[in-house]
């Protein structure tokens, strides 16, 4: 049997971990259904990723988000400008340009907090038991 001298010593540390970086030790799991289990190998796969790697810039990126996201935000702000636009055309009266664009401004200064406002009324609503 040959021995290893004592020179000679091994090292099981990561050499691609970016020094600085904290270690990763904790682990988070979550109960999926095969077929869910797929879909994110999958995915993983089309990103190039191996899923532990992917699945972890895919929470980040989640808890990262503000709650509203700009294609929502959008949403609320054409149904703002609709609002602003409509009601005062359905009651017989007639907009001005410099109206309009006081709406267009009103619209892009309160969006955001509008976005916010409804998905927090959103998530404060109690699912109904059946």
């Amino acid at each position: 049997m040959e021995s290893v001298s004592e020179e000679t010593s091994l090292s099981f540390e990561r050499l691609d971990r970016p020094k600085g970086r904290p270690v990763r030790d904790k682990l988070a799991s979550v109960r999926v259904t095969t077929d869910e289990l797929k879909e994110f190998d999958t995915a993983a796969a089309v990103d190039g990723k191996l899923f532990g790697e992917w699945a972890r810039e895919v929470l980040l990126r989640e808890a990262r988000t503000p709650r509203a996201d700009a294609l929502f935000t959008e949403i609320v702000a054409t149904r703002m400008l609709l609002n602003f636009v409509l009601k005062p055309l359905a009651c017989g009266q007639v907009m001005t340009a410099e109206e309009f664009s006081g709406v267009l401004a009103s619209v892009r200064t309160g969006k955001h907090k509008a976005a916010t406002d409804v998905m927090e009324q959103y998530a404060a609503a109690e699912p109904k038991e059946r």
